[in-house]
Formats: structure tokens, C-alpha cells, sequence
């Protein structure tokens, strides 16, 4: 919703370049002077114009493409910071492909120094600037002053969001609507102005510079009629469609004929986050189990000796788009456990119990170090499942979910997931969907990173884990 004026985002693009030569510049620097590695001499170090001409174009190219300079996207200082290192990481790897097919003499180190600083600089360029605006009294280089038309629950998360992202330049102005108690005025999360016929005067009084309609979709002549009316004043005028309800994960919009199509039912993760995704599940899968195999059989052999039955306990979970599949752990229980659990457990939502009577004394050692989630690295591998995603889900369960609960299968389901590091097992099966439709709005590779370091620790303090 923040726009990034024309002469702000040209002047972030020539301190991106000269933030990233200047890095190259160091990194030679860097290379030549300090005592690591080899000793090479300067001719050995020194780079050619048409390298810092390659760097430019590559770097300049890739923040535009990533959507660094995005105008039309309210990013938080973090959101930025992880918009950069996205950029910089696919940079980099375009980088070093024309260096494989070009100039292959150029050291290794110096090229490691220069991803290093490049990344410091510009993340700490970006920080200073904002630290350097907020001290001048401005939040943002173009802050921009919202008014919400309407004050029902559509209209409430879009005025949350904007008090969200104050840090963006984002002002919230207040609310208009006519149809107001005072039983729902007193949770606003903004002052009520007036009504809705009022908006004109107020975009003028208050020197709006956004207005947002977030009325019910039998508002449309009132929306027609004001905007309109808005046509004199030098104002941006948004609407968020009121049936965010109906979709199923993030909505994307497509131009089709000049006409923008709303898709409620498009795949959350999609397009190039989905190949990412893909093959970062493969690598650190297959990584995981060329390490991790010897372990395997140790627990497989400890299972078999502690409690008559197989080690691999299979069961039918539900996964993306509602699909079945068979997912693999270690058995952790005694045979025949589900039986006993449908003969006595009648009460929902489901949640495990740390004394449960069913596990055995090596199950309830590889629950408490998360080695019994190890065998699903082949549901990873076959795809039914991720390293990140939200927890597959019992079919039982399932058929006394509502229909919001049901957006969880948007995506693949994960052997972690941002449910597990905020919680586990010691959180409800209706919290766990909540935690799921986060991970889901809010997806992106770093997300997935940040979520395996944080399941580390929490593996580590067997928090939950039961």
C-alpha cells in the first residue's frame, strides 16, 4: 500500500550499485592484504572494468526482477533485509555462473568477501537510512496517511495491518461507516471520523493520501459513487474484495483482458518458491539420511528389541489438497495403539498426553529427540510431504474440521513447521491450524530457513515433545 516515490526509488537504486562496486573494491582489497590463503600478487587480484561492468548489470538486473524497489508492497525493515538477501543470494549465483563461463581466474576468496560485504553494507545502508529518517521525525521517505472505509471485521484487519507497518510510513488516519454500535466501536483499532458520506471532507481535512474501502460486497453503489467523488482530490483509492474468506490461501490477482481475476483457489506456494522449495527438500533430505542412516538402524534395532512388533509404524494422513497419503515414522507405540485410542478417546480436539500408556520406553526416548519423525525424509523424497509445512493431519480429524481449518491444505504438509517451534505438542489441534495458516500467508524460503534453525533448539530442549 506504501509507494515508493520516483525519486526515492532511483535513489535506492544508484546506492544499491555504488554500495555494491564499493564492495568489490574491498573485497580486492580484502584479498590482497589480509593473511589468509595463498599469497597472491597484486596482478593476481586486481579485476578488469568489465568485471565491476558485470557486477553492475547482474546486480542491477536481479534487484528489479526480485522486487526490491517494489513500490506497491509495505515492507517492515525485516521484510527488506530478507527481500536483500534474496536478491543478493540469486545474484550471486548468476555471478558465479558468468565467472565459470568467462573469467574463471578470479580467487575464490575474493569473490566470498565480496557476497560478505555486499550484504552487510547495503542491509546496514538500508538500516542507517531508516535509523536516519525516524531521527529527522519521518518514518518513512513517503509516508502515507490511510482512511478505512467501513468498520466491520474486513475493515478491522486492514486498519490492524496498517498500524502493523507504521514503521513503513504507514499513518492510520481512522474509520468511517454508518452502520457503527457502540458494542464493535469500542474493539476499532482506529478512531471512528464520521460516516460514510463524510469521506470527501475528511480525505481534505486530514490530508489523506490513501483511502481504503473495505465494505460488504452489497456496498458496490456506495463504493461507485464515492470514488467518483474522490476524483477531484489528489488521493489513491483502494478496495480489498470481501470475500477473502472464500479463499483458500494467499489470492492472486491476474490481468485477463484488462480485467482482474481473483483467484481464490490458486497453489499458496507457486511458480519459482515452488521449485526452491523443492529442491531444498531434496538436497537436505538426502543429506540428512547419507548422514543419519547408521542412526536409523540403531533406532530401528532398539524398537525391535524393546516390543514385539515392526519398527516403522504407517498410517493415513491427509496432505495437500486434501489427499491421502501414507506417512512412515518409527513406532513409538505398542501394537494395535490406534485400536485402543478409537475405543476410548471420543473427545476433540485431539492432543496428546505426556503419560500416555501406550508408549513404550524406547518410543517415548526417540519422541523426546524427534528421531521417530526421521523415516518421513522418505515422504519428503516422494513428495508427499516437505521439510516445512503444517502438520499432516488425522482423517478422523479432519471430518470435524470447519471450512477454515481446510485452507491448512494448501500446501504440503511438514516434518516441522512453525506450529512445532511455537509449541508442540503442548498446543491444542485448532491452535496448530492457526499456526498453519501463518506459515501459509506468510511463506517464503528464509521463512522455511528461520523455521529448521528454530526446530533445532526446540529438538534440542525436547520442549513438547511427548
Amino acid at each position: 500500500m506504501r509507494k515508493l516515490d520516483t525519486n526515492t526509488t532511483i535513489f535506492l537504486i544508484f546506492a544499491d550499485l555504488a554500495i555494491t562496486l564499493l564492495s568489490l573494491f574491498i573485497a580486492i582489497q580484502a584479498r590482497f592484504w589480509l593473511p589468509f590463503g595463498v599469497q597472491l600478487v597484486w596482478n593476481e587480484v586486481a579485476q578488469p572494468w568489465t568485471i565491476y561492468f558485470l557486477v553492475a548489470l547482474i546486480w542491477g538486473t536481479t534487484f528489479v526482477v526480485a522486487n526490491v524497489y517494489n513500490a506497491h508492497r509495505s515492507m517492515g525493515a525485516w521484510d527488506e533485509a530478507q527481500a536483500i538477501t534474496f536478491a543478493v543470494a540469486v545474484a550471486c549465483l548468476v555471478f558465479a555462473g558468468v565467472l565459470y563461463l568467462t573469467y574463471r581466474e578470479v580467487p575464490r576468496r575474493l569473490f566470498f568477501y565480496f557476497v560478505l560485504t555486499d550484504l552487510a553494507l547495503i542491509i546496514g545502508f538500508r538500516f542507517a537510512l531508516r535509523g536516519a529518517l525516524r531521527f529527522a521525525g519521518r518514518a518513512e521517505p513517503d509516508t502515507r496517511r490511510v482512511l478505512v472505509v467501513g468498520t466491520g471485521r474486513l475493515a478491522q484487519r486492514v486498519a490492524e495491518g496498517v498500524l502493523a507497518r507504521s514503521s513503513t510510513g504507514l499513518v492510520l488516519i481512522g474509520m468511517v461507516d454508518d452502520d457503527l454500535t457502540s458494542e464493535s466501536g469500542a474493539h476499532l483499532a482506529g478512531p471512528v471520523l464520521g460516516t460514510i458520506a463524510d469521506t470527501p471532507a475528511l480525505v481534505k481535512a486530514h490530508a489523506v493520501n490513501e483511502v481504503v474501502f473495505a465494505l460488504p460486497l452489497r456496498s458496490q453503489g456506495t463504493i461507485e459513487s464515492l470514488v467518483l467523488a474522490l476524483q477531484e482530490q489528489p488521493v489513491s483509492v483502494r478496495v480489498v474484495p470481501d470475500f477473502i474468506d472464500l479463499a483458500m490461501s494467499r489470492a492472486t490477482i491476474e490481468d485477463f483482458n484488462g480485467l482482474p481475476l481473483v483467484g481464490l483457489r490458486d497453489p499458496a506456494i507457486d511458480g519459482f518458491d515452488r521449485v526452491v522449495k523443492r529442491v531444498f527438500d531434496l538436497v537436505l533430505s538426502l543429506l540428512t539420511l547419507l548422514i543419519l542412516w547408521p542412526v536409523m538402524l540403531l533406532v530401528a534395532l532398539a524398537i525391535k528389541l524393546d516390543s514385539p512388533g515392526p519398527a516403522l509404524f504407517i498410517q493415513e494422513r491427509v496432505g495437500e489438497n486434501g489427499r491421502p497419503f501414507r506417512m512412515i515414522k518409527f513406532r513409538s507405540m505398542v501394537l494395535d495403539a490406534d485400536a485402543v485410542e478409537e475405543a476410548t478417546d471420543q473427545s476433540l480436539p485431539y492432543r496428546k498426553s505426556p503419560d500416555d500408556p501406550r508408549v513404550t520406553h524406547v518410543g517415548r526416548f526417540i519422541r523426546r529427540t524427534s528421531l521417530d519423525e526421521l523415516p518421513q525424509l522418505f515422504n519428503v523424497l516422494r513428495g508427499d510431504m516437505s521439510l516445512v509445512g503444517p502438520r499432516p493431519e488425522l482423517p478422523r480429524l479432519v471430518e470435524h474440521y470447519e471450512n477454515w481449518q481446510r485452507r491448512r491444505f494448501a500446501v504440503p504438509p511438514g516434518i516441522t513447521g512453525w506450529w512445532q517451534v511455537n509449541g508442540r505438542s503442548d498446543r491444542k489441534m485448532h491452535q496448530h491450524t492457526e499456526d498453519d495458516l501463518y506459515y501459509i500467508q506468510n511463506y517464503s524460503p528464509l521463512l522455511d530457513v528461520q523455521i529448521l534453525w528454530r526446530t533445532i533448539g526446540v529438538v534440542v530442549r525436547g520442549r513438547g515433545a511427548y
